[in-house]
């Protein structure tokens, strides 16, 4: 994976210099974060927020090139009871992902994109609320700092410059830095963006 990471930064590099036409620009929008594997056994999936930046760098008349820049909020929610007592746990984690997308223009705007991410992870945190209390534990030492996955989805893209998307990101790596457990990430994602 992570020469396959090298092998894509060092052809966008390359290409860059090349590049007729590049655009900048800003996206928001939503995440359904739900990994999978032990760390997530028994877990619903937590919505949260994306928001960050891109440039797009025009290859050809049907291919584009674009690399982002997103704080990515992820994790997991869930109910358990203890001893009759239900606890209602969230695992907020927080990355910064670094997506790089190509995206194949099949007509009038529509696009299927594919490329490979890259995520740092920032904060993670498992808030526990019971009986109207609330107490939030740090848990990234439990955790890798370094996430790697595949982004794939549809996306639109206006004349005038905004541009929706609907993206799916599959963990490939094992985030959990604890022995004999596992877990993946995985983010169904809806932004929403602007190109100026």
């Amino acid at each position: 994976m992570k020469k396959l990471l090298v092998l894509v930064a060092l052809v966008a590099m390359v290409s860059t210099a090349s590049f007729a036409q590049v655009q900048f620009g800003a996206k928001a929008g939503l995440n359904i974060a739900k990994g999978s594997g032990d760390l997530y056994e028994g877990t619903d999936s937590r919505m949260g927020l994306v928001i960050g930046a891109f440039a797009k760098f025009n290859v050809s008349e049907k291919l584009d090139f674009q690399p982002e820049l997103l704080y990515s909020q992820q994790g997991s929610k869930e109910t358990v009871d203890f001893e009759g007592l239900e606890i209602d746990g969230t695992a907020k984690l927080d990355y910064l992902n670094i997506p790089l997308m190509f995206k194949y223009n099949v007509a009038n705007g529509l696009n299927i994109q594919a490329g490979p991410q890259v995520g740092f992870l920032m904060s993670a945190k498992y808030k526990m609320e019971f009986e109207g209390e609330s107490e939030t534990e740090d848990m990234k030492e439990f955790l890798k700092g370094i996430d790697f996955g595949l982004n794939f989805g549809l996306g639109y893209d206006f004349e005038s410059g905004l541009a929706i998307d609907a993206r799916y990101n599959l963990g490939m790596s094992n985030i959990s830095d604890m022995d004999d457990v596992d877990g993946k990430n995985g983010v169904l994602q809806f932004t929403v963006g602007y190109a100026f």
